[in-house]
């Protein structure tokens, strides 16, 4: 323990100076947040964001460090959690054993704390249309994208939401602030989509239904952070309070169409049943519970750095058991849009003071 000592120091002061830079690619939204495979950020709680600067990043403890590497393994890996699962169930099927399993694991936890779910109707009916844009309509369209596309297709793909957020901000008037940090940003962004998509080419899994329906959950993220910013932080509900009860809420939604869009047979493979479960228990449900570890201990700018991680585990779980593999100008787009939300995010250079007359 005395030898590596030196080492871990080294190691957790480098780690942290790379990851203050990408704390300045924070979504906009509701402060802490949760990103889940399949998977952009779904807000659940805090003071919104959308108009600051960059969060800065003052350490990373080791601890830390390990949650956030396993928090990024699990919900990276939840893009091929889909894919798996899409072999004996179809995507409402999945949603809604998902939804309903991290209700599960995720409520107990909430009275065991000594909470309460919230009781006004008012607040429940913003839950509702939260779980509608963040989970029901995200998720199901992952399983029907990811039915025609790879897994790590999809991971690349959701690394997009940032930049829809940014930009679905400005037009709801959550951030209208015009900056020329911000204004590169988004024509770096614009450029890193038209490059992963690659119009000029004939086909591709970008340009495909699939990819758009990825597309779609992206957006949707986007729509829910400025909504969930709007109408549901702010109340005093703590953050596992807002998580249960939206995912409760979606287990619901979800429920009711069960009876039109979820009846086919399923297929029931040992894959598919095992991805299934890891998808709801781990990567819906207790992995809310490492966020929060993660953000009590090291803070919301070191959790929110997961969203950049996600892109690289999805690929490289993709392409190390599925065989997949992505087009160079895909990594090139991802890259320049995770740029653009980094160029978007700078705060504005602070302007010397003139001297007094």
């Amino acid at each position: 323990m005395q030898h590596g000592a030196p080492w871990d120091a080294w190691t957790r002061r480098k780690l942290a100076c790379a990851l203050a830079r990408l704390s300045r690619m924070t979504t906009p939204g509701p402060g802490p947040s949760r990103t889940g495979p399949g998977s952009g950020p779904v807000p659940i709680a805090g003071p919104a964001a959308a108009g600051r600067p960059g969060l800065s990043l003052p350490g990373l403890s080791l601890p830390g460090l390990v949650d956030l590497i396993g928090l990024a393994l699990v919900w990276g890996s939840g893009f091929l959690a889909i894919k798996l699962a899409l072999r004996g169930f179809n995507p409402v099927q999945i949603v809604f054993v998902r939804l309903l399993l991290g209700a599960l694991v995720l409520t107990p936890l909430v009275f065991a704390r000594g909470l309460s779910l919230p009781r006004e109707r008012g607040v429940w009916g913003h839950l509702f249309v939260a779980a509608l844009v963040a989970n029901a309509i995200p998720y199901v369209l992952f399983g029907i994208g990811e039915q025609t596309i790879g897994s790590n297709t999809a991971g690349v793909i959701n690394a997009t939401t940032p930049l829809w957020t940014l930009a679905l901000a400005f037009l709801a008037g959550v951030d209208r602030q015009v900056t020329v940090w911000k204004a590169a940003g988004f024509g770096v962004g614009f450029v890193g989509v038209v490059v992963m998509f690659a119009p000029w080419q004939s086909a591709g899994e970008f340009a495909s239904w699939g990819g758009l329906a990825i597309v779609g959950a992206a957006l949707c993220y986007g729509v829910s952070y400025v909504y969930m910013g709007r109408y549901l932080t702010g109340r005093g509900i703590p953050p596992m309070v807002l998580a249960a009860s939206q995912l409760i809420a979606g287990s619901a939604l979800l429920g009711l169409a069960m009876p039109v869009a979820g009846m086919d047979p399923p297929r029931w493979r040992a894959d598919a049943v095992v991805s299934l479960l890891i998808l709801g228990v781990v990567g819906t449900g207790l992995a809310y519970l490492l966020n929060y570890r993660l953000i009590e201990a090291d803070g919301p700018a070191v959790a929110s750095t997961v969203t950049y991680l996600l892109p690289l585990v999805a690929a490289a779980l993709g392409w190390f058991v599925l065989g997949e593999t992505l087009t160079a100008s895909a990594m090139i787009g991802v890259g320049l849009v995770l740029g653009g939300v980094a160029l978007a995010r700078r705060g504005p250079t602070p302007r010397p003071a003139r001297p007094a007359r």
